[in-house]
């Protein structure tokens, strides 16, 4: 099994909520991206302290820490059973690292995009402020894209898997043992498809 992560840098800062009248977006973008590096070196060393080989790649130079994303180099590490962690988004500001995921995907050949994140799946509006929400086992792209009450990525990502027909499961990562079951296949989150 191949497996490739693309880090977010949320936990640091997020380039959109950052931006203002003093720092300019995309130099709010910028730093975001930063953030992720910072995420996927600490990642690295986390597998790697496990047994498991790993190889963080940039998609933004920083190469005292990371190699350059280099989707042949990229493809040859996960050949070697290495995971691959990708850092700095796209490299681009006003993209977000949910359509970096996508992107990353679609290159390297991978079957699904799994998005972990801080809640168990896709709700038909939001959870936090509607006591009456309810889960979706299933959402179509169509759906994600037209209905605002459904957040599962932004509309560029979603966008892009669609015209790929790429599913996207999302789950929750904070519930142990999670990763394991997705990856297995087990049905847990949301998955999003065409139909």
């Amino acid at each position: 099994m191949q497996i490739v992560i693309v880090v977010g840098g949320g936990n640091f800062l997020r380039g959109a909520t950052l931006a203002s009248a003093e720092i300019e977006r995309a130099t709010a973008d910028y730093m975001g991206m930063l953030a992720t590096v910072m995420n996927g070196m600490a990642m690295v060393d986390i597998l790697e302290h496990f047994g498991q080989p790993a190889r963080l790649q940039t998609r933004v130079r920083i190469d005292s820490v990371a190699e350059p994303y280099i989707r042949r180099r990229a493809i040859r590490h996960l050949e070697k059973g290495r995971v691959v962690i990708v850092s700095g988004g796209t490299g681009n500001p006003y993209v977000s690292t949910d359509t970096a995921s996508v992107m990353t995907a679609l290159e390297l050949d991978c079957e699904a995009v799994l998005k972990a994140t801080k809640v168990d799946g896709v709700y038909n509006k939001d959870p936090k402020i509607h006591q009456d929400a309810k889960k979706l086992d299933t959402v179509t792209y169509l759906d994600a894209l037209k209905n605002d009450d459904i957040k599962v990525m932004d509309n560029s990502a979603i966008s892009l898997a669609m015209d790929h027909h790429l599913p996207i499961i999302v789950f929750d990562l904070l519930n142990k043992g999670n990763i394991r079951r997705v990856i297995e296949g087990q049905p847990i989150g949301t998955k999003v498809v065409k139909e």
